[in-house]
């Protein structure tokens, strides 16, 4: 006997469904325990459907996840961008990228550790999902180049380094960043500095710049050149 043909979604309905399993998705692995144990099941109970449904929209968990660690990233993107928009010095657009990456990853634990926490294992969390944020640590590299007094002690790189060097500076200022980050979310019972002079201080490594000039850019008050 032939199958019935699956009745069609009324219209709209089907992208009300998929937005719902994108959010139940992102929502599960910001607040489970082991967002590396998510399972369709779970997102599909999580929506109240069938997981036979969840097929129509994603061909497989894999996909459902690379699709929300890019929605997080593109988030993550928009608000550093927006935030360094204004800026008038290159050292200005590399205090608010940065500053903007803490706050949100302080403010949004349960996204950062989905995006960052490195939980999950490589078939759920694919390279090509974790390449969304390559931008973002491009503009990093980018911004710490053009801001950096050339030869400061004892970390900067300016614009006189190697494409190689600024890379790797780039990549050791984000270390110090996710560091900043994963540390104050899973230890909060420890008496820490101001965030923003914690930040002030690893930038001021950086960036060969004092903190006190950077804690005026953060104030809004300097025009660093």
């Amino acid at each position: 006997m032939a199958q019935a043909a699956r009745r069609r979604n009324p219209r709209g309905q089907g992208q009300v469904l998929r937005d719902q399993l994108v959010e139940a998705t992102a929502r599960l692995l910001a607040t489970v325990d082991r967002p590396e144990t998510l399972t369709l099941r779970q997102v599909a109970r999580e929506v109240g459907v069938a997981p036979a449904s969840i097929y129509g929209h994603f061909p497989d968990l894999t996909a459902l996840i690379e699709h929300v660690l890019k929605l997080r990233y593109d988030e993550l993107g928009r608000l550093m961008n927006d935030a360094a928009a204004d800026a008038a010095t290159p050292l200005a657009e590399l205090v608010a990228r940065c500053a903007s990456y803490v706050h949100w990853g302080v403010g949004h634990p349960g996204e950062y550790r989905t995006i960052v926490g490195g939980a999950m294992p490589e078939q759920l969390g694919p390279l090509n999902a974790h390449g969304a944020g390559e931008e973002l640590l491009n503009a990093l590299v980018r911004a710490l180049a053009a801001a950096a007094v050339p030869g400061g002690e004892p970390l900067a790189m300016g614009k006189e380094s190697t494409a190689a060097e600024q890379w790797q500076a780039g990549l050791i200022l984000w270390t110090g960043l996710h560091g900043l980050v994963s540390l104050y979310n899973s230890h909060g019972n420890v008496p820490w500095p101001a965030l923003d002079d914690l930040l002030a201080q690893l930038l001021g490594l950086h960036t060969g710049r004092s903190k006190s000039e950077i804690e005026d850019i953060m104030a809004g008050g300097a025009t660093a050149s």
